[in-house]
């Protein structure tokens, strides 16, 4: 897959993965194909399951936690693109 300008993921995160508070220079977007993904972002929980898209600006603190397996297709931009 190619994406002018954006790095494209597809992960996969066993149930109980816990992912630190952290930034990134990307300004990201992601689509969950399987599982869920909750969000911690700006002092606000967000849940995220199958065919919803989620965005995390880039510089933005945030942390994830997947309860259940879960895999999803990121795309991460250059910032201001």
């Amino acid at each position: 897959m190619a994406a002018n300008g954006a790095d494209v993921l597809f992960a996969s995160y066993p149930a109980g993965t816990r992912i630190p508070p952290h930034t990134h220079e990307t300004d990201n977007h992601g689509v969950i194909i399987r599982g869920e993904l909750k969000l911690f972002i700006e002092g606000r929980t967000e849940r995220y399951g199958v065919g919803d898209w989620y965005h995390v600006p880039a510089g933005v603190e945030h942390a994830a936690e997947f309860d259940q397996e879960t895999d999803e297709i990121e795309f991460w931009f250059e910032a201001g693109q």
